[in-house]
């Protein structure tokens, strides 16, 4: 079997026109969707992806507040930036790039977001609700990529069995969450393993759908992956390559062309997984303005 190829470019370019055309409406009932974005110190990672967002919400309509601050800003002075944020009405959407230089506390960063503006849905509040059911909360973009991605291609979820690979708070555990709720597109049944999980190939190998997000460079073997899987790959490394004009190549944490010879659905790295997590922060954004502008539905 050769997999097809879940297009997460193309999936991410329709949501971001949808999303364009609410934040229309919501600029013609008087509130311009705005998203305040705080980056600190100088990861060139973290600064080209800040570059990402910014140039998205432009052309969506979506106004953006950046605030640069280099590595040596206190803990007070960040938390300060947060809070002026939260009481600016033009911003409805709030994002700290992570991850913060060495001495600054992401969690108690990321807690001091205004909930109704945590479109990066890592505030607890957010995350609590969301386990709970409630529709409102906004979900962490990129396991809400994920699900996106699965719903526009078709797969059925109800009943199936979803092993994901990785327990972050930021993709890990909050997929497992979405992916458990009695919603379309969900309704699995759950198993979640990660490195320290004895014979892991026994475990992936489960999977009628397979989600990795462990960080680990090709993990994932083609022998790990169920004749017919389909296969979502999160991870997004840097490994060395002197025959690459810039000495490394990308690589996701499956072995993509063993696992496309096994899998029925899957994605590449890159083109995505990624572009779904800056496609769904603008949507969590224009959610939110529109809540402003009483025309959320």
């Amino acid at each position: 079997m050769t997999a097809r190829i879940i297009d997460g470019k193309k999936i991410a370019a329709e949501i971001r026109g949808e999303v364009a055309v609410r934040a229309k409406a919501c600029a013609e009932a008087g509130v311009v969707p705005g998203l305040g974005v705080v980056l600190v110190g100088d990861d060139p990672a973290s600064r080209v992806y800040v570059g990402m967002k910014t140039k998205a919400c432009a052309e969506a309509g979506i106004r953006t507040r950046d605030v640069i601050r280099n590595s040596e800003i206190s803990q007070a002075e960040l938390l300060a930036i947060v809070d002026d944020l939260n009481e600016d009405p033009g911003i409805h959407g709030i994002l700290v790039q992570l991850p913060l230089p060495r001495g600054l506390s992401e969690h108690e960063v990321t807690g001091r977001i205004d909930p109704a503006k945590d479109v990066d849905g890592f505030h607890p509040v957010n995350q609590g609700r969301m386990t709970q059911g409630d529709s409102s909360a906004f979900r962490p973009a990129t396991p809400a990529g994920v699900q996106e991605l699965i719903r526009r291609t078709g797969v059925e979820t109800s009943g199936a069995h979803v092993v994901i690979v990785g327990r972050s708070n930021i993709v890990g555990m909050p997929m497992s969450a979405i992916m458990l709720q009695k919603e379309p597109t969900a309704n699995a049944t759950v198993t979640v393993a990660h490195s320290r999980t004895r014979d892991l190939g026994a475990i992936t190998r489960q999977g009628e759908i397979l989600i990795v997000a462990v960080g680990v460079p090709e993990l994932v073997r083609g022998d790990m992956v169920r004749e017919g899987a389909v296969v979502i790959d999160v991870g997004v490394n840097r490994v060395e390559d002197p025959s690459r004009p810039k000495g490394y190549r990308l690589a996701g944490d499956v072995a993509f062309e063993e696992a496309a010879e096994r899998a029925s659905w899957i994605t590449a790295v890159p083109g995505g997984v990624g572009p779904m997590t800056i496609a769904m922060l603008l949507r969590n954004t224009v959610r939110s303005a529109e809540r402003m502008a009483g025309l959320e539905s």
